[in-house]
This record gives structure tokens, sequence and C-alpha cells, in this order.
């Protein structure tokens, strides 16, 4: 992965606004509805050269195409892999069911696109069946990157851990979770090959080393969900085997809602098997009000002297736009507690459309945060270099 040691540089989630009319199309997929499939495929390049145009404009360094291609940063692999159908029932977030207040005012707006409560289900062996989406979307990446006069710093490419698949696509055909997930390891290392050789960083999505504590391992102790992230992480560790780990970055959430929280796993349950996972650099969220004293966690004794940190710097479910001085002043709290400013990239605590449809902060304010995380780490940067 790209450092500097003049600048802080900057980067994001993943996942960024599409357009109406893609997001209309995806859902209606989605949802099995009939969508002309040339449709879809214009529509899904028009958002994405779109996407890539605007995070250039503010300044993002490390980018990627928005995961336009994909309805959700997990679902969508319904339609690359066999084995899926029907309809999962994902348990309540302990968190939202604790304020029945917030379910009459929020759920509703979480549920009118992508649901990402009722994805299919494993209901036979998972294979990853047809690599031409895959395929397609790398091409259609670098053929857009080519095209652009400004060029990033370095490019990106997202892909799901199995262990949120697993815990959000509700296992019918294995005979227990740690088959379900070793299954889904094994399918998805076809995508971490073929990112990683097209060029890209990988990026692995994985809230569920975090969110799942308060949802799917809700009613467990602390001890089940650890050796629950243990076994993910020796799962990718697996799915990883030969390919360069200083390419691969780990994204850790506890859900990217603008909920309560306060059922949240603390950072410091989970730092220990996060700081062992086979990854050049962690990505973890740091601007919202429930995590954002955590950083004081990040030291040198904590994390191996090679990992980077992508610290969250913008809050993703708040149309707020950070002042650049309050992140800058994140930024420098990151690199003075982890003690080197080159180990340290700013970006956001996840995505801004996690499924199309599913969004918390308007379009237009979007780019206006990513432009105050530009100034804010050019803040960072002249005092920390």
């Amino acid at each position: 992965m790209q450092t500097s040691s003049n600048r802080i540089l900057t980067t994001h989630a993943g996942s960024l606004p599409r357009s109406d009319r893609l997001v209309a199309l995806q859902t209606a997929r989605f949802r099995g509805e009939p969508v002309d499939d040339g449709d879809l495929a214009d529509a899904v390049l028009e958002s994405t050269a779109a996407v890539i145009q605007r995070q250039l404009d503010c300044g993002i360094d490390i980018g990627n195409n928005g995961e336009h291609p994909r309805e959700s940063f997990f679902t969508y692999v319904q339609h690359r892999m066999s084995g899926f159908g029907g309809t999962s029932h994902r348990p309540g977030f302990r968190d939202m069911v604790k304020y029945p207040g917030w379910l009459r005012l929020k759920l509703p707006g979480y549920t009118g696109g992508v649901n990402l409560t009722a994805a299919p289900q494993a209901q036979a062996a998972i294979r990853y069946a047809d690599v031409k989406p895959l395929t397609d979307e790398l091409t259609q990446f670098s053929a857009l990157l080519a095209g652009q006069a400004r060029r990033f710093t370095e490019t990106f490419m997202t892909a799901p851990s199995p262990g949120i698949i697993a815990a959000a696509m509700q296992n019918t055909y294995y005979p227990n979770l740690d088959t379900y997930v070793d299954a889904l390891a094994q399918a998805l290392a076809t995508e971490y090959q073929a990112i990683i050789a097209a060029g890209h960083v990988l990026q692995l999505d994985c809230p569920d080393l975090a969110m799942e504590r308060h949802t799917y391992f809700a009613d467990a102790t602390d001890a089940e969900f650890i050796a629950f992230v243990d076994n993910v992480i020796a799962a990718i560790d697996r799915a990883l085997d030969g390919l360069p780990r200083d390419r691969v970055r780990m994204h850790v959430c506890w859900g990217n809602y603008n909920g309560p929280h306060d059922e949240d796993v603390p950072l410091e349950t989970i730092l220990p098997s996060l700081a062992r996972a086979p990854v050049g650099a962690l990505m973890l969220s740091m601007a919202n009000p429930r995590h954002a004293h955590e950083y004081r966690l990040l030291t040198p004794a904590a994390l191996p002297a090679s990992q980077l940190v992508i610290a969250g710097v913008i809050d993703t479910t708040t149309n707020y736009v950070e002042h650049p001085r309050v992140v800058a002043d994140r930024i420098v709290a990151v690199a003075s507690t982890l003690g080197d400013p080159k180990r340290v990239i700013a970006g956001t605590d996840c995505g801004f459309d996690t499924a199309a449809g599913f969004r918390d902060v308007a379009e237009d304010v979007v780019w206006a945060k990513l432009e105050a995380m530009s100034e804010g780490a050019a803040l960072a940067s002249r005092e920390l270099f």
C-alpha cells in the first residue's frame, strides 16, 4: 500500500452515492422484479464514471469505483456464487430493539431499498460459479481510470469477509457456522486473487468482526464472539494464501447506521484479534460519537510495526460536514498515539451507500464531507511532517 513521507493520504471505505436510476434498477433486481440487462449495464457505467470523477474532484488519493456495479457490499455475491436462494431472517440488532422509538423513526428508511436484513440464504453448496461479473467490473474500472486526465495515487476494490456473509445470509445447508465460513472463504478467494492481480489494493469489508457482537452473537459471551472473530480471520488467512498481505486492508465497523450503538463491543475487546489479522492495514471507525475516543488504544505496542492505520475521521451517518480543523485534530491524535504519521491514512468510518437505497447522508453532503477530509488532511500534514 502507498504511504507518504510528507503528507497524509486520503481514502474512504468503498461505497459512494449511486445515481437514482441505478438505485431503482438494483433495488428492483434484488426484489426479483424484471430488469433489462442493457439498462442496468448503462446505468452502472454512467454512475461509475461520475463517481470516479467526483472522488478526484474532492482530492481523494486512494479511490475506487464506488461499488456501483454491486447492489450492496455483500449481497451481490448471490449473482456470482451458486447455492443461494430464498430469504434470510436477520436477528434484530440489540441496540435497535432496545429503543422502539428509534425503530419507528428510522427502520423504514433502511428497508426501502436493498434490504440487508432480508438477504438470500445458503441453500446448497457455495461455489464461485460465474466470474464474468467480476471480470466485467475489473475491466470497466480499468477503462474508466484510463480515460481520466488525473490519476489516483492508488486504487482499491472491496470484497466481503466470509463472516459477514455467513452472519447475514442464513445457513440452511452446512452442518455448522464454521463449515459455512470455510466454504465462503474458499469461494471468495477467487475475488481476492482477481482484485490484487488487477493491480488494486484489496479491501476486506469485515463489519462482522465488531457488529455481530450485538447481532448474531447478541446472546453469546465475549469469549464465544472472539472465537468467531478468530475463526473468520483464520479463514481469511487461508483465502489469501500466496497473496501479498501488504496489498490488503481490513475495514472493521460496528454497523453503518444512525442508531444508538450503546451495545457495541468495545474496540479494546477485539483489537488483539484484529492486530493478528494477515493484512497490511486496519481501517477503523473513529469519527462517530461512540468510538471517537478509542484512538488511544492504537499504540505501537498494540499493533505490528508493519501495519498501517486507516483512521475514520469522517462520520458516514450524519449530515454534519466536519470542519477541516476537526478532521486535522483527529488525524494528529491518531498519528501521535501510533508514534509515526507515515503509518496513518485518513478515511471514513464506513461507506456512504452501503446498499442501493440505504443512505443516511445526502449525496451533495457526501462530497462536501470528502472535501473537508482532504482539507483536514492537508492541515494535519503541515503539522506532522
